[in-house]
């Protein structure tokens, strides 16, 4: 007999926290990187492989999420993303108990392919149990908690830390706690509009008929160009203080942080935006603070001006965020929600991992790293004529965004 479920909050909730994981796999464990380097000093090109371990996982996830998207839409997402939990604390925690360096690597692989489900297989689930303006709320939210938990996750690293380098590994075994909750709040999705329990049936939907390609696409183009903005902060902020003369890196690390906030506080914006306003509108505000804070970050010259940028550039990062996942979400039916979810996470993904190459790349061809951030505060400009452009192609109705 088929049973009915209204989502509430705890079913929000339980779909939210995994979204922890993703960042945890990273952000915990950079304040140990100097001491694998040190432990595996000896290991020809450490100083290569070492650093693998927290890029591998973000690879992976780049990948992968087509795939994880196209088995979610097989196989059905919850009994994937409980597997998922299970295999994430597994190999998360065997780093605790290897010796080798590849195998702590091919560990590391392990939990890149749990975060991959993870991932698209939570968003994928926001999307099928909520509509409308609930939809927009909790998706939102996921943007919000993603950089607050990076936040916590660097300094809990830290404090693991000091018990080894090994200890902060053991975090991985949170992954159990999401998946009591899962397996408590939530049930299989059966299909838009229905808050019926499958029985948790596979709903083997691997049609890919009415699949909004040239929307997907272009969502996706937009997706991987704004994410390089979006990353750019967090990862070359400290850089940029300490060229601006400031030694301390629990100083540089603190200011980054308290600047980062405006992620959080752009994503809030959104909450009182996203449903009034238009997507263009939306994209053009979006890209403009991203460009406004990169120029400010180029040119103050002075520590509190070059926070000022950063600040007012997380704000547009928080805000473009949720308005591209949203935006993807509108246009994708149940039965292929997985696999759109999945090509929109890999090209935010792929964006983090281009960020540090575009950077870099810029900075030694126009005056280093302030230099790089003019360049990109240009390039952010630019954005706002493509996403207009393409915001008004993809939508009608003045180029609102239709929200499912």
């Amino acid at each position: 007999m088929t049973r009915h479920h209204e989502p509430g909050m705890l079913t929000g909730i339980s779909l939210l926290l995994p979204i922890t994981l993703t960042t945890m796999a990273i952000v915990l464990l950079t304040p140990i990187i100097p001491d694998l380097m040190a432990h595996y000093r000896t290991v020809p090109g450490h100083e290569y492989w070492v650093p693998m371990v927290l890029t591998l996982p973000s690879l992976c996830v780049a990948l992968l999420c087509p795939l994880a998207g196209m088995l979610g839409d097989w196989f059905g997402r919850r009994r994937l993303l409980l597997a998922a939990f299970l295999l994430y604390a597994v190999v998360g925690v065997m780093p605790v108990f290897l010796t080798d360096l590849t195998h702590i690597l091919i560990s590391r692989v392990g939990v890149g392919i749990a975060e991959a489900l993870i991932y698209v297989l939570s968003t994928t689930m926001i999307g099928d149990y909520y509509k409308g303006a609930s939809r927009d709320k909790w998706l939102a939210a996921q943007t919000a908690f993603a950089s607050m938990s990076a936040l916590l996750f660097f300094n809990l690293g830290g404090i693991m830390g000091e018990g080894g380098w090994r200890t902060p590994f053991w975090a991985y075994a949170s992954a159990l706690v999401m998946f009591v909750l899962v397996w408590k709040f939530t049930w299989e999705p059966s299909g838009d509009g229905s808050g019926e329990e499958g029985a948790d049936t596979a709903p083997h939907n691997r049609s890919w008929e009415g699949f909004p390609w040239a929307r997907m696409a272009m969502i996706v183009a937009i997706t991987v160009y704004g994410s390089v903005f979006f990353y750019t902060v967090q990862i070359q902020a400290p850089s940029g203080l300490a060229e601006l003369g400031l030694a301390s890196p629990a100083e540089r690390g603190f200011l980054t942080s308290i600047a980062s906030i405006g992620v959080p506080l752009g994503t809030f914006l959104y909450s009182r935006l996203g449903r009034k306003w238009p997507v263009g509108r939306l994209l053009l505000l979006e890209f403009a603070l991203l460009s406004m804070g990169f120029m400010l970050m180029a040119r103050s010259g002075a520590v509190p001006g070059f926070l000022a940028g950063c600040f007012v550039n997380q704000v547009g990062a928080g805000l473009l965020l949720p308005t591209l996942l949203v935006w993807s979400m509108s246009i994708l039916k149940f039965e292929f929600r997985g696999r759109g979810t999945g090509f929109w996470q890999s090209a935010f993904a792929f964006g983090q991992f281009l960020s540090p190459i575009v950077v870099t790349f810029a900075g030694q061809r126009i005056g280093g790293l302030l230099g790089a951030f003019s360049v990109l505060s240009i390039a952010a400009l630019g954005g706002v004529i493509v996403a207009l452009l393409a915001a008004r192609a993809s939508h009608g109705r003045n180029g609102a965004m239709a929200h499912g």
